[in-house]
């Protein structure tokens, strides 16, 4: 069935001819969004392949919406479904993004708009272990920051950038990405993360942030998604606005005490976390310019590696790798 018939199945037979079904820009996933305009006004239907394979209540699409929305964090709501096709509908909550508004506000403005977002992402991060296996028996452990560091170095180092480094010097930055993964992973500092809390997974629906793509989310470190927050691909704050917004933060942990641990520590592992999190960030840029052929983003390979000199700069562990990567970083954007 196309995904046009399959869509219009969850409306009454007498409106499907009356359906727009228009395919909206989705994300880097197989995941496909449509927006569907009706007499009832317009809804989001999503067809992702992974929900046919997940009995319903084990689907952690649904199961991260249903945990959020319960501590208050606002998600859009489900309308309909069919498991069996992999299809979801969603409330539409617009198209604004957070990367779209920083544009149109003022240095107050914008402040105060991030301030919010991280009031919101503490709300997340206050969110305390259940029990339950999603998603709190996954984790930003050894395996999986090195899964990604290894993502890296196939799609980046040995595939679009490949032939700058070697093969010993690859090896050997394989060796320094294990010692750094090492100083990551520190459960007793861990909290709920969404993993993916940038610009273009906030929308702005009549004005209040609604939070989207959290099917992912893990237990880490709480500097993860401030990190994707503040060292966004998408966007370049003022690095006074981003000094600003760490502290905001960090108190903002301490008030709800989630965090032990001194400023100047809460800092250290940010460069780390955001050294990271962003070579994760170029190895998906490049997987999906070279494999994928998806060429949106590969605008966002060199600024998001122009961030890594900050954190190399500032924080020792971070030396070895930061040489053995200068040919990468140092290069010019075309």
């Amino acid at each position: 069935m196309e995904a046009k018939e399959l869509i219009g199945s969850l409306y009454p037979e007498q409106e499907r001819e009356s359906l727009e079904i228009l395919k909206i820009k989705g994300d880097a996933s197989n995941r496909q969004y449509f927006r569907v305009s009706g007499k009832n006004g317009s809804r989001i239907a999503c067809i992702d392949p992974l929900f046919r394979s997940f009995d319903p209540d084990a689907y952690p699409f649904l199961i991260m919406r249903n945990l959020l929305a319960e501590h208050g964090i606002r998600v859009p709501e489900i309308l309909d479904s069919l498991p069996r096709e992999g299809l979801l509908l969603l409330e539409d909550c617009g198209d604004l993004m957070l990367q779209d508004e920083i544009a149109l506000l003022d240095d107050i403005g914008l402040s105060a708009r991030y301030r919010k977002v991280i009031d919101i992402l503490v709300m997340i991060q206050s969110i305390m272990p259940d029990g339950s296996a999603i998603p709190f028996s996954l984790s930003f452990d050894h395996a999986k920051l090195m899964f990604e560091f290894d993502f890296f170095i196939e799609h980046a180092l040995r595939g679009y950038f490949c032939g700058i480094l070697d093969e010993e010097t690859i090896t050997a930055l394989r060796s320094e990405f294990e010692t750094i993964a090492a100083l990551l992973v520190r459960p007793e500092h861990f909290v709920l993360n969404h993993r993916d809390f940038h610009s273009r997974n906030i929308m702005l629906f009549r004005d209040e942030p609604v939070i989207i793509d959290f099917q992912d989310a893990r237990l880490g470190l709480p500097q993860y998604d401030a990190v994707s927050l503040l060292r966004d691909s998408y966007v370049r704050l003022e690095p006074k606005l981003v000094d600003d917004l760490k502290k905001y933060h960090f108190d903002q942990l301490c008030r709800n005490r989630l965090i032990n641990m001194e400023f100047a520590e809460y800092l250290r592992f940010f460069d780390l976390m955001a050294f990271q999190r962003n070579v994760k960030a170029v190895g998906t840029f490049c997987y999906q310019t070279l494999v994928a052929g998806n060429l949106s983003f590969e605008p966002c390979i060199h600024p998001t590696l122009a961030f890594l000199s900050d954190y190399i700069d500032a924080q020792p562990e971070l030396a070895d790798a930061g040489r053995m990567l200068d040919p990468l970083i140092s290069r010019k954007t075309s």
